[in-house]
């Protein structure tokens, strides 16, 4: 059932040749290093500077998000009078971040924090009345929502109703109407002027604590133990690696390399990984927050991430090791089913995947959205019975908006909400159909076809004798990585193997080789690129697209080719 999709090469424009020359002598670097920041934005000494050696007094001042100063004096009153708060969030992994965050901060200053966290099956995503009700029983008088409540106009109304004020904290993109909530901190707001606006709920309520804490006397460098949270919402999250975030990245990853929380040691005591890039973090840390609220309930996380005691930090850990086993089993089936479903229906020539079953697993659509967008690149939503409704995660391909797509059937949906790239909705079952046939003629009739083909961007081409250790030291130095912050990708063109090519892995999925041009040879691995070996084969020249990493064997660290594609 391996369908492979072909790939489009696409080189990026190539930057004004005496700007390069200008930067390369300011910074005592090559052309192709200087090229590579100009592709970023990066065009001074200065912001050179900035851009390698990230700050933290380089944040913006919190107080400039539009409400953060009502949000401030709210949450000192509540202190001072003694009044209880709830810390509410999602229950991905911003969201499980965010109320670790936020709660283990407000527990400095106040005994009286309560955390809430909603059942992704009997309450569904964002703030809930059953969430208020429990405030209401409680006796709290303050709810903090974080990574969620945008949209929740009529929720915090019934709150209001309730005595019950509310702060929210989000990133998602509003709707026409603001919830009358005592402070909105979004940066997506139309009437917010914050500098930066690619923030994750996460790094909204990193915002909030640093204004608190700034209001305190604390520095913002008091509040570095709190990054290691922040760094693994924004990989998990994919919100651009640029500005703040990677600020908050670069310190985040630190705390997790260095002096990581005791639930994350904890996680980590199960993985055998030295040092944690962003994208460890995105593939080792993230999925296992996420499965505690995917196969049972997000508050398993936000104990983990707030625990003190090793002992039991390493009981919840496993746990939420095993629901990570469940969900990988989940995903598999449901994949493998789904993809089944699309062939069976004679699908594969659509400009969008939609499927659904009654009895997925709700917790793992998302997932299987992604994996299915992987296999047949397009548009792509899994739905599940959810209650009396059905419910679906929407997945989308790079270049393409996939909430305006839902807004433009909105006739068809519930409600919906979530990014560019990213959505989740609810619809009627009886609505199913007819959403369906206008989700396709919607994407169909906007969606440039091009799009649907794969793009491997290219920064630069180079040639082999140009990767030299001094060259990769400085690329090293580019990370964290994410978007607007893509990890070089390079191409050289008229390769040779040097004989030694083969597949490897299971099902000779991979491709190993050694390519060689002019006296240079170096080692490269392409996986998943096991099809292409016999364009490697007798001789033939050819092209690669590549990514440059270190291969550790036998004790020995070498230089190697991370091959994307080649042709």
């Amino acid at each position: 059932m391996e369908y492979t999709t072909p790939m489009r090469w696409t080189l990026k424009p190539k930057p004004n040749t005496a700007l390069v020359n200008d930067l390369a002598k300011a910074l005592n670097v090559d052309t192709i290093i200087a090229s590579l920041l100009i592709q970023r934005g990066i065009e001074t000494y200065d912001q050179a500077k900035k851009f390698f050696r990230p700050e933290l007094e380089d944040l913006h001042d919190p107080f400039l998000m539009k409400d953060m100063d009502l949000a401030v004096q709210r949450i000192e009153k509540a202190i001072t009078n003694g009044e209880n708060i709830m810390v509410y969030g999602d229950y991905d992994v911003d969201g499980t971040t965010s109320v670790a965050l936020m709660s283990s901060y407000l527990k400095t200053q106040s005994p009286q924090i309560a955390t809430y966290i909603p059942d992704r099956y009997a309450e569904g995503y964002g703030v809930s009345y059953k969430g208020i009700d429990y405030a209401h029983d409680n006796d709290i008088s303050l709810i903090i929502a974080l990574d969620c409540g945008i949209k929740a106009i009529e929720k915090v109304a019934y709150a209001k109703s309730k005595d019950i004020d509310f702060i929210i904290c989000d990133h998602h993109r509003p709707g026409d109407e603001i919830p009358k909530a005592v402070a909105v901190l979004d940066p997506k707001r139309d009437d917010c002027e914050y500098p930066y606006k690619e923030l994750c709920g996460c790094g909204v309520g990193f915002k909030l604590i640093q204004a608190l804490a700034s209001n305190q006397g604390q520095k913002t460098d008091d509040l570095l133990p709190y990054l290691d949270l922040v760094a693994t919402a924004i990989g998990a999250d994919i919100v651009p690696i640029t500005g703040e975030n990677r600020i908050l990245a670069y310190y985040g990853l630190l705390v997790i390399n260095e002096n990581p929380r005791i639930g994350f040691k904890a996680m980590l005591s199960q993985v055998k990984k030295e040092t944690l890039t962003i994208t460890d973090v995105v593939f080792i840390i993230a999925p296992r927050i996420n499965a505690a609220g995917r196969m049972k309930h997000g508050l398993h996380a936000v104990t983990l991430l707030t625990e003190e005691n090793f002992e039991s930090a390493l009981q919840y850990a496993s746990e939420i090791e095993l629901y990570n086993s469940d969900r990988k089993e989940a995903d598999k089936s449901i994949t493998e089913e789904a993809l089944s479903q699309i062939l069976q229906n004679k699908e594969e020539d659509r400009y969008t995947t939609v499927v659904y079953k009654e009895n997925w697993h709700k917790g793992v659509i998302g997932i299987v959205a992604s994996r299915l967008t992987e296999t047949y690149y397009r548009p792509t939503l899994v739905f599940t019975k959810s209650g009396e409704k059905l419910a679906a995660s929407a997945r989308s391909v790079k270049g393409f908006d996939v909430y305006n797509a839902l807004n433009a059937c909105a006739d068809h949906i519930e409600q919906f909400g979530g990014h560019k790239y990213a959505a989740g909705l609810t619809l009627m079952e009886e609505q199913y159909v007819s959403f369906k046939q206008k989700f396709e003629e919607v994407v169909a009739a906007t969606i440039d076809t091009t799009l649907l083909t794969p793009e491997i961007s290219i920064d630069i081409p180079i040639e082999l004798d140009q990767i030299t250790p001094k060259f990769y030291r400085i690329l090293k130095q580019f990370a964290p990585h994410g978007p607007g912050n893509m990890s070089p990708v390079f191409m050289t063109e008229g390769l040779l193997d040097t004989g030694y090519g083969k597949c490897v892995g299971a099902d000779d999925k991979h491709l190993k080789c050694k390519v060689e041009k002019g006296k240079v040879a170096i080692g490269a691995i392409g996986f998943g690129l096991g099809d292409k070996h016999d364009l490697i084969c007798d001789k033939q020249h050819f092209k690669a697209a590549y990514t440059i990493d270190e291969n550790e064997w036998n004790g020995k660290v070498s230089l190697q080719l991370k091959l994307k594609d080649i042709n």
